[in-house]
């Protein structure tokens, strides 16, 4: 398969003016996307449009903001063939790697916690926990 399925991960870090920000925030919340998944998504939609030898990425697609899955599957298949199990296995790994994520955003905002007591996660207000 290669190293494309490397699925450790690390910080990257960059600076971009707040509205700037704010937009990207918002796409991703209309994406249903952590703003981290967002940004790397992003990125590598570009990068694609740049290996081609062009300038700009292809704008032209009928879904030029782009698909998840569809980037993902894309861009394994561009380094590797792979049969339906190992397609299967490198998703739903990257949906278990986008679930932690989310799990620790969302915790780290205050917004759900871990209860033992119920047996998984619940919302800090409460919501769903039958408290």
């Amino acid at each position: 398969m290669g190293d494309s399925t490397d699925t450790e991960k690390t910080a990257v870090k960059t600076y971009v003016p707040t509205y700037q920000k704010e937009e990207w925030q918002s796409h991703a919340d209309r994406l249903d996307m952590s703003q981290s998944e967002f940004v790397r998504t992003m990125v590598q939609a570009g990068r694609r449009g740049f290996e081609s030898g062009s300038t700009e990425p292809d704008s032209s697609a009928p879904d030029p903001g782009g698909n998840g899955l569809e980037t993902q599957v894309l861009e394994l298949l561009s380094a590797d063939t792979y049969s339906w199990d190992e397609l299967l296995e490198a998703v739903a790994d990257d949906i278990e790697s986008r679930l932690d994520e989310t799990l620790e955003e969302l915790q780290s905002a205050n917004q759900i916690r871990y209860s033992g007591r119920h047996g998984g996660y619940t919302t800090v207000d409460g919501g769903g926990d039958g408290d």
